[in-house]
């Protein structure tokens, strides 16, 4: 490993690495659905989502990506390496999340943890996040896989 890790805007070129490192990190990924390169690339070109890695040389070891609907900003996908977990990457890609939704005018910025990822609940949790217990998180979907 590098001694020191890069914060870089990926672009949509790099989205076989980044659905990768989804993978290798947990993530669910549906790529044939919302998970998609077309949908990826279309919602890059419209300028839905900035997606933040940290790479280690050319190695892309954390990744992030921001979207926000003009009054809340969202931090989604957010994967470490297993490799490069609990040295400090997700903090460091949260806090770069926040500062690239408040530049963008956010106040509120929020993300949604499936039940079972502790660890991501723990990190958000320790970056000054809070659960609300009282919400719920309801979705109406065309299809399964999106």
């Amino acid at each position: 490993m590098n001694a020191e890790l890069t914060v870089v805007v990926l672009t949509a070129n790099e989205y076989e690495t980044i659905l990768d490192l989804w993978q290798q990190a947990g993530l669910p990924v549906r790529p044939t659905g919302r998970d998609s390169r077309e949908q990826f690339v279309e919602q890059m070109a419209r300028g839905l989502q900035t997606v933040i890695g940290v790479r280690d040389g050319a190695r892309l070891v954390g990744v992030v990506v921001t979207t926000h609907d003009g009054r809340k900003g969202w931090i989604n996908r957010l994967a470490v390496h297993p490799e490069y977990r609990r040295r400090g990457i997700g903090r460091q890609l949260i806090a770069e999340a926040e500062r690239v939704l408040h530049d963008q005018g956010m106040q509120i910025i929020a993300a949604l943890i499936e039940d079972e990822n502790e660890a991501s609940l723990t990190l958000f949790e320790s970056a000054g996040y809070s659960d609300y217990p009282g919400l719920h998180y309801v979705s109406k979907r065309d299809r399964h896989d999106v």
